[in-house]
């Protein structure tokens, strides 16, 4: 078992982290801007990346290090100017526990640092080429933190999230977006029906961090499922699922999607004994029943 720290510890992500790393026995910490977000026998660390509270984190000494802490607000965090400032926090961060002796460091990244249009995505041969302000931010610290932590002793993994759902999301993502649509009555028309993504559910996706970051692995993994489906398949599902499929629209003529479809090669992660264990249809039926609660 491992001591483990997790920046952004009360976010969608961060949050799934400490529960499943608490599940499987390790002592973890969450770095939180307040108290009281985080599930009982957690470490809560309050602060923020913009000034860590050193003596806090050296006190718990972490030997591996979660750095999910960034803006992700849909609607705004693409081109929003804190993500310039994100990656020089995260910068920081990193050389001071670098210095405070932490040995396992895994930042999370984005599968849109990928160059778009490529279809499957894998960490070796498809090209970075980041066309938001957000993926060239992210781009740009793996970078970075290549360079800064050489030598350093620090194993730098670099973990591209590809599309994350479940319970506890931000409302405006996709699949609860269209659960409050179609619970309140409304009709749900989809601009890009025939676009696939690598969806993976957040329990899913917090295993395959934790395992990441609890191996000797190091460079850039993807944190997908392998498999790609359409948005229309989302959809549908969870309005069959609602029991009214008559409130979704499918568009006459479907607008072309500008980042096209995005899947990932998970054969390196799949390598480190990660497994899926929520289906699509399960998953989905998870968030429809949480959203009535």
């Amino acid at each position: 078992m491992a001591s483990i720290l997790v920046t952004g510890a009360s976010g969608f992500i961060g949050s799934a982290v400490i529960r499943h790393a608490l599940a499987s026995g390790h002592e973890v910490a969450g770095l939180v801007r307040s108290s009281g977000r985080l599930p009982p026998g957690a470490v809560e660390i309050p602060g923020d990346l913009a000034s860590p509270p050193w003596e806090d984190i050296a006190r718990f000494s972490p030997e591996r290090v979660v750095h999910s802490a960034w803006i992700s607000t849909p609607g705004v965090y693409l081109e929003s100017p804190e993500n310039e400032a994100h990656v020089d926090w995260s910068l920081r961060l990193a050389c001071g526990l670098a210095e405070r002796g932490v040995r396992r460091l895994l930042v999370l990244g984005t599968c849109i640092e990928y160059q778009t249009l490529q279809g499957v995505c894998r960490e070796d041969l498809t090209p970075i080429r980041p066309a938001s302000t957000y993926a060239r931010a992210k781009a740009r610290l793996h970078e970075n933190l290549n360079r800064d932590l050489a030598g350093t002793g620090v194993g730098l993994s670099w973990g591209r999230v590809f599309y994350p759902y479940g319970e506890g999301e931000h409302p405006a993502r996709l699949c609860s977006s269209l659960v409050a649509r179609f619970r309140r009555g409304e009709t749900a028309e989809l601009r890009t029906p025939d676009s696939a993504k690598d969806y993976i559910h957040i329990d899913d996706l917090a295993a395959a961090i934790l395992t990441v970051v609890t191996s000797d692995s190091t460079g850039a993994v993807n944190l997908g499922t392998g498999e790609g489906v359409k948005v229309r398949g989302i959809a549908e599902r969870i309005a069959a699922s609602m029991g009214c499929p008559q409130l979704l629209r499918l568009p006459a003529v479907p607008a072309p999607d500008p980042v096209g479809d995005v899947v990932a090669d998970v054969t390196r992660l799949r390598s480190l004994g990660w497994e899926p264990k929520v289906t699509l249809e399960s998953g989905l039926r998870r968030l429809v029943k949480h959203a009535s609660l």
